[in-house]
């Protein structure tokens, strides 16, 4: 890794820039784009191919304070039921207008809390997901467990459902930490999800954990990182927290002034990063880590991985369909997202009508860039080759594009004939980079801290 004075010189510590899990980010999307446009774009899905769903759960028994995620809190089941119906009707919206023989390659139930559905709503969503769209020969069926918000039952009738990997946010094991973002989550009560996940032969892991939450120092996040290797997941995430108490209000109960400094918050990323790599997880982007034999590393390996809403991906699929409030769909046209309320999506749903209210459509060199951002996002370089094949765009100009980058990061950065490369002891300053080929207005941007 390079010397800190360096990267505080080129502006690491202070800079605000994209997650760029798409490209143009969500704040640039607009109300251009619409339900007619929605449904255009579905019917457009090539017939018998493979395309992904994500659907969005709002809903959690308890809000964690450092959460930035568009959930609601209940305490009863009454309007999770009728979210269900909703999703139901939603579903039946998208077989009228889905071409003949689609069918899934990944399926991701996200939120908010999808393991507070009781198992029968479990099993109604489940069917009605496949009564319109079948998991394909090699899909994977993911979702987002909650060990404070599990039981046998649930867990039953995920697996009988084709359930095949398991997502669990651990944040940290410190008990201060948690305590002091809202999210009391021991260690035992994980470790007994785990068990139980893994007792219904379901192997594949996956796990979250945030550097940069208050009161975090090396030696708890070592500790954190140790405790979360015992678990043996095939996948981490290890994501920086977002302090953005201005957007998600819940955050203003966490205390500013114990956080740590964009200093240290690299400190502690590379305590875990190094953790990681000494037990021979491979490396994955800026902030994933994976099992040798996991698919994220399989891809990585043959040159196709891929960056979404939710990180890093194996999904090869060029349509991802997004089902509930919220929810962002994207297709080889442009994206386009649900209603964020849920009752404004509840409306527009009962009323026959896809909820869609904001979007984006490509143009320009939409796609070009977006390929750009991704290939440095995901293997550090670019394939001159590769863009000059598929992307309009002359050597020259590609050319230029790379040495008025270089020239942002003091000649850090490597081209040659083959393309640019980002190195090893550059890459705290990966997104930096991949802004230098956004052309969008940046101010807009929904940026958070470049470390």
């Amino acid at each position: 890794m390079k010397a800190k004075p360096q990267l505080a010189r080129l502006g690491l510590f202070d800079a605000k820039v994209p997650r760029y899990t798409s490209y143009p980010t969500a704040p640039h999307f607009s109300n251009d784009v619409g339900a007619s446009d929605f449904g255009n774009w579905i019917g457009a899905i090539p017939p018998h191919s493979e395309v992904s769903l994500y659907v969005h759960v709002p809903f959690c028994r308890r809000l964690c304070w450092f959460c930035a995620c568009r959930t609601q809190g209940t305490q009863t089941d009454n309007p999770v039921i009728a979210y269900v119906e909703t999703l139901k009707a939603e579903l039946a919206l998208l077989a009228s207008r889905l071409p003949e023989g689609v069918r899934l390659s990944r399926l991701h139930w996200g939120g908010g809390t999808p393991t507070l559905l009781n198992p029968d709503l479990m099993r109604d969503l489940a069917k009605s997901i496949f009564d319109v769209v079948p998991l394909g020969p090699n899909a994977e069926f993911s979702v987002e467990i909650d060990p404070n918000e599990i039981d046998d039952a649930r867990l039953d009738a995920l697996a009988e459902a084709g359930m095949n990997r398991a997502s669990i946010g651990i944040q940290d094991f410190d008990s201060e930490i948690q305590k002091t973002i809202g999210r009391i989550q021991g260690y035992d009560i994980t470790r007994k999800a785990v068990d139980m996940i893994r007792a219904r032969g379901i192997y594949s892991l996956n796990a979250d954990i945030l550097y940069g939450l208050p009161h975090q120092t090396r030696a708890r996040m070592t500790e954190s990182v140790q405790k979360l290797l015992s678990l043996n997941p095939d996948r981490v995430a290890l994501y920086g927290y977002a302090h953005v108490p201005w957007m998600a209000k819940r955050q203003q109960l966490i205390p500013s002034d114990a956080l740590p400094t964009p200093e240290e918050r690299l400190d502690l990323f590379d305590t875990a990063r190094r953790l990681f790599l000494w037990d021979n997880y491979a490396e994955i982007g800026i902030d994933h880590f994976a099992t040798r034999e996991d698919g994220l590393t399989r891809a990585l390996d043959a040159g196709k991985l891929k960056r979404n809403f939710q990180g890093y991906t194996d999904d090869q699929a060029d349509v991802l369909i997004g089902v509930g409030a919220s929810a962002i769909s994207k297709f080889p046209q442009g994206f386009a997202q649900n209603a964020p309320a849920t009752s404004a999506h509840t409306g527009a749903i009962r009323a026959g009508n896809f909820s869609t209210s904001r979007g984006h459509q490509f143009k320009g060199q939409d796609i070009l860039r977006a390929r750009l951002i991704e290939a440095l996002m995901c293997d550090f370089r670019i394939n001159t080759s590769e863009i000059l094949r598929d992307h309009d765009i002359s050597a020259s100009e590609l050319q230029r594009m790379y040495h008025q980058a270089n020239e942002n990061f003091e000649g850090l950065l490597r081209i040659t004939e083959d393309g640019l490369f980002i190195p090893p002891e550059a890459r705290p300053l990966t997104r930096m980079v991949a802004r230098c080929f956004d052309d969008y207005d940046l101010s807009k941007a929904g940026h958070s801290s470049a470390i």
